[in-house]
């Protein structure tokens, strides 16, 4: 294999543009030409993590198959590239400093004063090279999260200044920045763009390529000027408009030859095929649909989508799998219980109970689900949604009024859902956490094991608390079957009513294995049950 190539992602002007959309695009292309491709995002916030943040402070936050806590940018990485992402694949500014206070403590650095500059850059290269150094990449894309002129991101920006002399042709800058149009003045406006380009030379940066996050498509005369203010080839500047789905902008980067213009340079042959065949299958599925799946996600997040943005993408891979266009319904389980439930569940084909933490909403879960119980509609639970069921179940079917899980209240006496004693002495925040893939074992005729046709199947998890296995047998007694297990130790995995449609609920979280050519299919199986005609 020839030498690993890096390519860089920066943004400018205003943060949320899709820096990791379009690094995700352009991974996606290079991939569909046959190159092995991963992706890395460098956050510049000083949480060791994104585990303890807070869903409105930061979105979702997604896990990897290793166990790591990560942003949410990964899942889009993920999602596009159907490639399997690690601890390696995210690092913050809490990581690099904690890394090199530990080597400062160990002596490492000899007595030396360490510094910004080399030893945080040294530790910010380092970690950018781990994945190249594998052997198993031609590219590694690295998004640097934030705005260029952050003052936290300056050690990031300046170790990609460091690169570009030390890698030569092996290294290329991709900025991404707005263009806005003045509704007013009837004109877009190209100032912000080159003041953001001006920031990052001044930092020593010249970017190779140019991408224009703008709402509709701009004229080549404003491409050409954008070129000339910014020093950048007028074929390497590239428009990312708005499209109806994010599923689009690999195709819209490639009519614009964006991954052409990368190979030519970095040295490298644009002779390969683009093979994009699923993709586009999967393109036309959506825009063809005529039907529409409505689906109900009851949470305590629902103003912000991004908290629940794999559950968002895996519903819709999973509908457009289905020639369905899909209707999501957000309904806040804060303002949701037995008085309204019908009025804003009752239209529903499907609904999906979110996971989550604390105490704050789980009534309104209890009643969504109380609801779609006694009236047989398709529904999931996923890690928190599976263990309200299960909550929900014991108090209105095993009369169990005050059975609860110890999260919620540690002194119930019926704790249907507990912490396992293993974890109890566990006190550093994550520590008592069961994170990342984990083996399942499903049994035959379940309606687990029609969607994997399999008897054993890997999922990851992101939960403390767990099914308590002293109440199984009153469980199964009466109706609700634990259908999936741990095989190495015995907890319960995924829970079932038999006698429902399809009435399903998972301790681990699917939708972080499902992909736009590979979705999930537990989520495949959940929208099959809410748009078969036959059972309507």
């Amino acid at each position: 294999m020839a030498e690993t190539k890096y390519i860089f992602v920066t943004g400018g002007v205003v943060s949320s543009l899709g820096k990791g959309i379009v690094a995700a695009s352009l991974g996606k292309l290079l991939q569909a030409r046959g190159y092995q491709v991963t992706i890395q995002k460098f956050d510049p916030y000083i949480n060791i993590d994104p585990g303890t943040l807070n869903p409105y402070e930061h979105g979702e936050c997604y896990v990897t198959e290793d166990g790591h806590e990560a942003d949410l940018d990964l899942g889009h990485y993920e999602r596009f590239l159907n490639i399997p992402t690690s601890k390696a694949n995210n690092i913050t500014t809490g990581r690099i400093y904690q890394n090199v206070i530990n080597k400062e403590r160990r002596g490492d650095f000899l007595g030396k004063t360490v510094q910004v500059v080399p030893h945080i850059t040294d530790e910010i290269k380092r970690n950018i090279m781990i994945l190249g150094k594998t052997g198993k990449y031609d590219f590694v894309i690295t998004e640097i999260g934030g705005t260029v002129g952050d003052i936290e991101s300056l050690p990031f920006i300046e170790s990609v200044r460091q690169l570009r002399w030390e890698l030569g042709q092996n290294c290329l800058c991709i900025h991404l920045t707005y263009v806005p149009y003045i509704a007013a003045a009837k004109e877009v406006k190209t100032k912000p763009t080159q003041h953001s380009v001006k920031t990052l030379q001044e930092q020593g940066i010249q970017p190779n390529i140019l991408v224009l996050r703008t709402e509709n498509e701009l004229s080549k005369q404003i491409c050409h000027k954008v070129a000339l203010f910014c020093n950048v080839d007028e074929n390497a500047v590239i428009q990312s408009y708005d499209v109806p789905s994010i599923y689009e902008v690999p195709i819209v980067l490639a009519k614009q030859g964006m991954d052409k213009i990368v190979l030519q340079k970095m040295g490298m042959s644009s002779e390969r095929k683009l093979e994009l065949t699923a993709w586009n299958n999967f393109l036309e599925n959506m825009r063809t649909a005529e039907k529409t799946v409505k689906i109900g996600i009851v949470g305590k997040y629902v103003e912000l989508p991004d908290a629940y943005k794999s559950i968002n993408e895996s519903l819709l891979q999973a509908a457009t799998y289905h020639k369905r266009k899909l209707d999501l319904r957000y309904i806040h389980s804060e303002k949701l219980n037995e008085d309204n439930v019908v009025k804003l569940l009752g239209d529903l084909d499907g609904i999906l109970v979110a996971p989550g933490f604390g105490q704050r909403g789980v009534d309104g879960k209890f009643a969504a689900l109380k609801y779609a119980r006694e009236n047989d509609k398709p529904t999931f639970g996923v890690c928190l949604g599976m263990q309200c069921m299960v909550i929900e179940f014991a108090r209105d079917v095993l009369g169990l009024t005050e059975a609860n899980s110890t999260e919620m209240n540690e002194y119930t006496p019926y704790k249907v859902i507990d912490i396992m004693e293993g974890q109890k002495n566990l006190t550093v925040m994550g520590g008592s956490m069961r994170l990342g893939s984990y083996d399942c074992k499903i049994e035959k005729g379940s309606k687990a094991y029609e969607a994997y046709k399999s008897e054993l199947i890997r999922e990851r998890h992101r939960h403390r608390y767990e099914f308590n296995n002293e109440y199984k047998e009153l469980f199964e007694s009466n109706g609700m079957k634990c259908t999936g297990i741990n095989p190495d130790t015995g907890l319960v995995e995924v829970v079932e009513i038999p006698a429902l449609r399809w009435y399903v609920g998972t301790q681990f979280h699917p939708e972080y294995n499902s992909t736009v050519v590979k979705p999930n299919p537990l989520f495949m199986s959940f929208i099959e049950a809410t748009t078969n005609e036959v059972n309507k």
